[in-house]
C-alpha cells in the first residue's frame, strides 16, 4: 500500500453538487449560472419559439389563404376495393362498420366512394359521399347507394 492506493471509505464523499452554500464551497455567489442575464434568474422558462426578443419565424413569415372551420375531410374508399372486400368476404351490404372491420377505416373517419375500379356484385353500399361516377357505377351494377 502507498499514497497512490489511497481513497475514501465507502459512503463518506457525496456525487451531487451543493450549489449556492456559500464562497468556500466553490459553487457559492453564482451558484454556477454565470453573471447576469435572464437564464440566471428564478424562474427561468424559454418559451417555445422563442429567439431573444427578435421577430419569432411564425410572426416574420407571410399567412395566406382561408382554412374553413368547418370542412369535412373523408376517408377515400375506391370501387376496385369494395369489389375485392365483397368477393373475400361473400357481401352484399357494404357500410361503414364493414369498412371498420376490415381495416379500411377507424371510427373517426367518414367514408367517400370513389369511382376508380369496376363494380360487378351487386351490393348496398352506405357511405357518407358519393362521386357521380361511383354511385353510377352501383346503381348500374344492380346495387344502391344509401346516403349518411
Amino acid at each position: 500500500m502507498d499514497l497512490s492506493n489511497l481513497k475514501p471509505a465507502e459512503g463518506a464523499t457525496k456525487t451531487r453538487k451543493r450549489i449556492g452554500r456559500g464562497s468556500g464551497s466553490g459553487k457559492g455567489g453564482t451558484s454556477t449560472k454565470g453573471h447576469k442575464g435572464q437564464k440566471s434568474r428564478s424562474g427561468y422558462s424559454k418559451k417555445v419559439g422563442f429567439e431573444g426578443g427578435q421577430m419569432p419565424l411564425q410572426r416574420r413569415l407571410p399567412k395566406f389563404g382561408f382554412k374553413p372551420l368547418k370542412r369535412v375531410e373523408y376517408k377515400a374508399i375506391n370501387l376496385e376495393t369494395l369489389q375485392e372486400l365483397a368477393e373475400a368476404k361473400k357481401l352484399t351490404q357494404i357500410n361503414p362498420e364493414v369498412l371498420m372491420e376490415a381495416g379500411l377505416i377507424s371510427r373517426k373517419h367518414s367514408v367517400k366512394i370513389l369511382g376508380r375500379g369496376t363494380l360487378s356484385a351487386k351490393l348496398e353500399v352506405s357511405a357518407h359521399a358519393f362521386s357521380k361516377t361511383a354511385e353510377e357505377a352501383i346503381t348500374s351494377a344492380g346495387g344502391t347507394a344509401v346516403k349518411l
